[in-house]
């Protein structure tokens, strides 16, 4: 939701009390959903394939499944929506500020719609798809392979912050505090790293040649006037 700073009325006071009410809120849903299915379903909640389906099975019969998948694909596609708006003005700003093609930087400006890198992140999404469908690649790999994308970016993130932040003071200790788990995430992803730094290089790689084919020009010397002594 960050890239999408721009587009609210007041992002330096809005988008601080939605992060905070919706980690709050979500966070105190998924420990009592996390509660309520352990407690009932005990060990075989970690073999089944949809525990919270299983669960509404065991309180409302067997019929209660389909509500619960229903409400499953409802809950993924707002978030699906947040992640392609955000991922959309992700890849405007980027080529308006020449880390990606300059053709997909319109849209980049808060109030407009980028359609084109829309376009070009739901066609890398069916792409992906295609080759999950076609390989038979199950949701594990898929799973961490995202997640170890999403923790390196949390790395550099609170890295950035260590590095911004002034010196003594409760943020930066907490963003210390931030990293050492973060730390720890990384070591848990393992070889599904390997993706994330795979994009990192291709991305550096880029960002070289393009600089090599187009040099920034050379600021001219600044003319010295000279006055008689």
């Amino acid at each position: 939701i960050t890239h999408l700073a721009a587009e609210f009325r007041h992002p330096s006071r809005d988008l601080p009390r939605a992060t905070a009410a919706a980690v709050c809120v979500v966070g105190v849903l998924y420990l009592l959903v996390a509660f309520a299915i352990i407690t009932v379903l005990g060990p075989a909640a970690a073999t089944a394939d949809a525990p919270l389906g299983e669960l509404m099975a065991k309180g409302l019969g067997g019929g209660a499944r389909w509500p619960a998948a229903i409400a499953a694909l409802l809950l993924t596609m707002g978030t699906m929506n947040a992640y392609y708006a955000g991922a959309a003005k992700l890849g405007a700003a980027l080529g308006r500020d020449g880390a990606l093609p300059s053709w997909l930087a319109r849209g980049s400006v808060a109030g407009q719609v980028p359609r084109r890198s829309l376009a070009v992140t739901s066609a890398m999404s069916f792409a992906a798809l295609a080759v999950v469908a076609a390989t038979g690649l199950g949701p594990e790999p898929l799973v961490l392979l995202t997640t170890g994308s999403f923790v390196t970016v949390y790395a550099i993130g609170v890295a950035s912050a260590i590095r911004l932040l002034p010196r003594r003071t409760l943020a930066r200790a907490s963003a210390f505090a931030a990293l050492f788990a973060v730390a720890v995430l990384l070591l848990m992803t393992g070889r599904y790293l390997i993706w994330p730094a795979a994009m990192t290089a291709a991305a550096l790689t880029y960002l070289h040649l393009k600089n090599r084919a187009n040099p920034p020009p050379t600021p001219k010397p600044e003319a010295v006037e000279l006055t008689p002594s």
